[in-house]
């Protein structure tokens, strides 16, 4: 009954903007994928062939996998139940939009799945039912604009993910809670109080003391990327944004932006 219900919620969610997704996706080099024989968790699924698909431009919460002293992010099994319902046992095309394969010899892809009223794209889908959010790379950034409006409607929705402290939006004025979440991929608003090129790198600083305060840092392969797509970082400062990235801690804590789309202009100012 779960799966059923999680496989027409997932269907309402994708098919309204299947053609807009098609539209938006055009870029993609589309492969025939063959079947899902089974599912990791919410952003892996593995084919009849053996490949070993990761989700490109999703992150669902997280499993163990066999990883000693690795607790379980909230809603992981909920999310690789949800990408069971959806995809388990169905016949799959794969679209390409950067690199294609990992380090890990996993195929990275967007997953159209074929169903009886047409294909539901994977990764919207599981952002729409709040049980994923976007999470981008440098090389492989197609298609993103869709996945952003699905999250943007699932977080006010509170859905999956949404509900849950553990995947809560943070605040870049609270530096000791951001120290707290060293080590995760945690999205971060706040105002940048100034934005600054210093050694090749561009620095967002979120308040007067770099040492102890949340920092975004722009190293030069990342400004590289920014220019081609004709952004310049330093007409941020007084804007409203939203971070997306690890939280580390150096000189307090701080995320690499390593391209434009890990960054969301909420407000210029």
């Amino acid at each position: 009954m779960f799966k059923a219900s999680l496989v027409r919620l997932a269907a309402l969610a994708a098919l309204s903007s299947i053609s807009v997704a098609a539209l938006a996706c055009e870029q993609l080099r589309m492969e025939p994928g063959g079947m899902v024989t089974s599912v990791t968790d919410g952003d892996t699924v593995i084919l009849d062939d053996g490949r070993v698909v990761r989700m490109i431009g999703t992150q669902a919460p997280k499993l163990p996998l066999d990883r000693p002293d690795f607790d379980p992010w909230p809603l992981a099994p909920e999310a690789k139940a949800a990408l069971e319902a959806l995809a388990l046992n169905k016949p799959v095309r794969l679209g390409f939009g950067g690199e294609s394969v990992d380090r890990y010899g996993r195929v990275l892809a967007h997953v159209f799945i074929d169903g009886p009223d047409g294909q539901i794209w994977a990764q919207q889908a599981m952002i729409g039912l709040g049980l994923a959010r976007v999470y981008s790379f440098p090389d492989n950034r197609a298609c993103l604009d869709l996945l952003f409006a699905a999250e943007g409607r699932a977080r006010l929705g509170r859905l999956g993910i949404w509900a849950d402290p553990y995947y809560s939006i943070r605040a870049a004025d609270q530096p000791g809670d951001l120290l707290a979440r060293a080590g995760q991929y945690e999205l971060v608003e706040g105002r940048v109080l100034l934005a600054e090129k210093t050694g090749g790198r561009v620095y967002l600083n979120f308040g007067r003391f770099w040492k102890e305060d949340f920092t975004a840092v722009i190293e030069a392969p990342a400004l590289r990327i920014f220019a081609e797509a004709g952004l310049d970082p330093l007409v941020l400062e007084n804007a409203l944004v939203r971070i997306r990235g690890w939280v580390d801690d150096r000189d307090g804590p701080r995320i690499e932006v390593t391209h434009p789309e890990q960054i969301e202009v909420l407000a210029t100012r």
